[in-house]
């Protein structure tokens, strides 16, 4: 998935998936690009350029294993291996002062 390519709150859909209360009980549901339960991989191009908040979302994510829709109430559990790139220097920019973009490298 380029990171880049996206806007901010469709990258956040593509990620982790919405969900949507058309009436008491019903309700509809997209699937993430981190599927629930599964051994998969997936690779995001171009990291350096997420907003803060998305990176912020992203590491609860790694740190934790788990992720909430959008406008979902229950955590989802996940076993996901994410590789990633770009072709900014993070590192020189956090030890910058960095951009205002990004909290973390790795």
């Amino acid at each position: 998935m380029n990171c880049g390519a996206l806007q901010e709150s469709l990258l956040e859909s593509e990620l982790f998936g919405h969900e949507r209360v058309l009436s008491p009980g019903r309700s509809t549901r997209k699937s993430a690009f981190a599927r629930p339960l599964t051994a998969e991989r997936c690779f995001l191009d171009e990291i350096g350029e997420l907003s803060l908040g998305i990176q912020a979302k992203l590491l609860r994510f790694l740190q934790e294993g788990e992720f909430y829709r959008i406008g979902g109430k229950r955590s989802i559990k996940v076993n996901v291996r994410v590789v990633s790139a770009t072709n900014r220097d993070l590192e020189a920019e956090v030890k910058a002062g960095g951009s205002g973009r990004t909290c973390f490298t790795d």
